[in-house]
């Protein structure tokens, strides 16, 4: 069992257990957007039913993963790497923070 990785070994182990026929752009985006659908409906039914916060974050961390699985390997799919994904996306934050357009909207702000 592995007990701690970086973001490229998650992806490549990722990879590894990705079959073959699940090994498309269209398969991967459609699972993605339907893992992350997963994730809201895992809150909604916690409001809905009042259930404890703490099976809520039970269950989020499972759904998180499997969204997880399909960004590493849709990735993979690409060329990109998870740590790339990583950097470029905090240098983009980081950016937005010291320009003061944290909030609002538009990709390019």
């Amino acid at each position: 069992m592995i007990c701690f990785m970086n973001l490229n070994d998650y992806q490549e182990a990722a990879t590894d257990t990705c079959i073959p026929a699940a090994y498309n752009q269209r398969y991967l985006i459609a699972g993605l957007v339907a893992e992350a659908g997963e994730v809201a409906g895992k809150y909604a039914k916690c409001i809905r039913d009042k259930t404890s916060w703490v099976e809520f974050i039970n269950e989020l961390e499972k759904e998180l993963g499997d969204v997880l699985w399909f960004v590493a390997v849709l990735a993979e799919f690409h060329g990109i790497s998870l740590d790339e994904i990583a950097r470029i996306n905090i240098n983009k934050l980081q950016s937005r923070k010291e320009r003061g357009v944290l909030g609002g909207s538009g990709d390019n702000r």
